[in-house]
């Protein structure tokens, strides 16, 4: 495929239709930005070498130019002196140089409207490319976070599950058949300093392992 065959292809794409049919648009959209600056590549460095032509001509253009005067002046010396014939020969000249001056006086302006054609499709492909690249940007971000959407659902789901909420329940039982216990064995009678003393430190440690637990989930849901 050509450099212009290409660049029209680019030019006249829907990226957002293509994308949008794309079952990996982000593979899709990675492809198309190396496409395209390949492309902008190949652009840039022709309009360079049309910009060297254009440089090259214009020189000889003002040499033949040159000679065309040259021969001109010589032409009139020449008439000067009598010599008509020296005089033709000097116009033929003249003329031969100024013709040449004039075919590269139009090549020049050819050339010049391609380089400007050129410029204007680079700026066309550039603006594409950043059009393109900002997508990428976004499609990249979209992803990043479903990426992190699906990993917090994940951890929600495992702090629901049933194991979780097993734990609980277990620490819960545990709970209430000791105040039950203790109320069982305090009941008739007076507990002792000392048995209340312990009964304050175990309610403590339960406590503690309860807000322990609480304060571990809770911290799997903020981090997801």
């Amino acid at each position: 495929m050509g450099i212009f065959t290409r660049f029209r292809d680019i030019i006249n794409s829907n990226l957002n239709a293509m994308l949008d049919r794309a079952e990996d648009p982000e593979k899709l959209i990675k492809l198309m930005i190396r496409e395209m600056e390949d492309t902008l590549v190949e652009l840039k460095a022709s309009c360079a070498g049309v910009m060297a032509q254009v440089k090259k001509i214009e020189r000889q253009l003002s040499d033949n130019r040159d000679r065309a005067d040259y021969w001109g002046g010589k032409a009139e010396l020449a008439v000067s002196k009598g010599r008509d014939d020296l005089a033709r020969e000097a116009l033929l000249e003249k003329r031969n140089f100024q013709d040449r001056a004039d075919r590269l006086d139009r090549e020049g302006l050819n050339h010049q409207a391609l380089i400007d054609q050129y410029k204007e499709d680079i700026q066309l492909l550039e603006e594409k490319l950043n059009s393109a690249r900002e997508k990428q940007r976004i499609l990249v971000q979209r992803h990043i976070r479903a990426r992190k959407s699906k990993r917090a659902q994940e951890d929600i789901r495992r702090a629901e599950s049933t194991d979780a909420m097993f734990r609980f329940e277990q620490l819960e039982n545990r709970i209430e058949r000791m105040e039950a216990e203790a109320d069982l064995v305090n009941f008739g009678r007076k507990p002792s300093l000392e048995e209340e003393m312990e009964n304050l430190v175990l309610d403590d440690e339960i406590e503690q392992e309860l807000k322990d637990l609480k304060s571990s989930l809770a911290k799997d849901r903020q981090e997801a």
